[in-house]
């Protein structure tokens, strides 16, 4: 006679693989987020050595926006003449094209949306995601499209960021539970780095006038 599982046997068989997958899944999904970050990343340091094209043809960043600008342009009404300027310009994509040959470069492979801009604090609809809503994931230091400089122009380009994620929660968390938010960021000398919200905030304080 075949003599076949009891209960017990069963049992703790099904607590083996809940314990096997409880310890594998976490794993798996922290390489899957790190292999976002890294194309992320990727592509801002593309996207650098576009900028850097740009720069070296025109003698400053390129003059365009980024979608808070666009579609929230009172973030700007201080600014002298600058809700004409957001009004008349055009996204940043659209004039780093002819530099930009891949256009899946604008995305991050962690978007996910978002409702409010980090940046601003404002209701922005970025959904399903920043880039298929707008083309783009990455979010620009206007400043420096306003103010007409170039890095070379910069008192520290290494800390002052060009591009960067539209949402910290995209390669950290924003839930009810965890406030961790992080970012990849360009920077004007070209290097790209992972920052945390604080890090992040500190380099809107290097001025670029």
């Amino acid at each position: 006679m075949r003599r076949a599982f009891t209960l017990v046997e069963i049992l703790v068989v099904i607590g083996v693989l809940t314990l096997l997958a409880a310890l594998i899944f976490p794993a798996l999904a922290q390489a899957r987020a790190r292999g976002r970050q890294t194309v992320c990343s990727s592509n801002l340091h593309q996207l650098g050595q576009a900028i850097a094209l740009y720069t070296s043809d025109f003698e400053r960043f390129p003059r365009g926006l980024d979608p808070a600008d666009k579609y929230t342009p009172q973030i700007w009404q201080n600014f002298p003449g600058g809700l004409q300027i957001m009004n008349e310009t055009p996204l940043l994509t659209e004039v780093m094209a002819p530099y930009v040959k891949e256009g899946r470069l604008w995305q991050c492979a962690a978007d996910t949306g978002f409702d409010i801009c980090d940046t601003t604090g404002l209701a922005l609809d970025a959904r399903p995601t920043c880039y298929a809503k707008f083309g783009m994931s990455y979010f620009y230091r206007t400043e420096l499209m306003l103010r007409e400089k170039a890095a070379e122009d910069l008192q520290f380009p290494t800390q002052t960021h060009v591009l960067a994620d539209g949402s910290g929660a995209w390669h950290g968390e924003n839930n009810i539970l965890s406030r961790n938010l992080r970012y990849n960021v360009l920077f004007a000398d070209a290097h790209v780095k992972n920052l945390s919200n604080e890090q992040y905030t500190q380099t809107w304080g290097f001025s670029v006038q």
